[in-house]
Formats: C-alpha cells, structure tokens, sequence
C-alpha cells in the first residue's frame, strides 16, 4: 500500500470514529465520553475492581483512571468500596444509576451504529467484521 492511501485511509477512519463519538455524545445524557462507559460496562460485567486493576486491563493511565473514577463518582454512576483486609485499598463498584446509565449508552451505541452499518450490505458487513476481527488479533499478537 502506497503512503499516501495508507494515510488517506487512516483520514477516514479517524472521521468515521470522530462522528460516530460527535452523535454519541449528543445523544447520551450524561457528560461523559466512551472511557468512563467503558469503565462503568467492565465494572457491570467483572464486580467490584481497584482502580488499578481497571486502567490496566481497558489501557488507561493511574492519571486518567483516576479522572475516569472522579467522574464517575460525582455523577453517583459508581461507588468507593473499601477492601476488608485492606483499608487503603479503594475499589469501585457500579450503582443502580450507573447501570440505567450504561445501560442508555448501549441502546444510544446500538442505535448509530445501525445507522451507520445501514450503508452496507449483509456480505459488505461479514466482510468488515471478518476484516475488524483479524486487524485486532494481528495487533493483540503483537503485544
């Protein structure tokens, strides 16, 4: 691939991802962006996490995680939960509001991106997936 398609290329995908975050911000209630979501789905999904634990494994700084948290908290969407064998330890949980909360932000998601895959037909879509599904083993292979 030439250096210039490939960047061409890499223009597209950053102003698809740009408008699909543009509409999703709109629609979502909440003043938050696709990390706090992130953070508030593994947190439905895993249970109760350090701080630590989370920005490890979604690829966030201690810094960010740590905004990320404060955030999340201030809108009451988690918790603080203090270990028993450790006082120092603070871990989150999410609450009832952050899961109607999460819960929103899947159906607004789902929403755009059945507009934004409308565009494609059932073979055009397999394709994509099968193709979106090799670049992220080839980059996990990598680590």
């Amino acid at each position: 691939m030439q250096e210039k398609d490939l960047f061409e290329l890499i223009h597209m995908i950053d102003k698809i991802n740009n408008e699909n975050i543009i509409r999703f911000t709109k629609a979502f209630p909440y003043p938050l962006g696709i990390s706090p979501i992130l953070v508030l789905s593994d947190l439905k999904k895993n249970g109760v996490q350090k701080q630590v634990e989370l920005a490890d494994k979604l690829g966030y700084t201690k810094g960010a995680m740590t905004n990320i948290a404060t955030k999340l908290l201030d809108l009451g969407l988690v918790e603080k939960v203090l270990d028993e064998t450790d006082r120092r330890v603070i871990q989150l949980r999410i609450t009832p509001t952050g899961e109607k909360a999460l819960s929103e932000a899947q159906a607004i998601g789902q929403t755009l991106f059945m507009q934004h895959f409308e565009a494609l037909n059932e073979e055009e879509i397999n394709q994509y997936f099968n193709i979106q599904e090799k670049l992220l083993k080839h980059i996990e292979d990598q680590k």
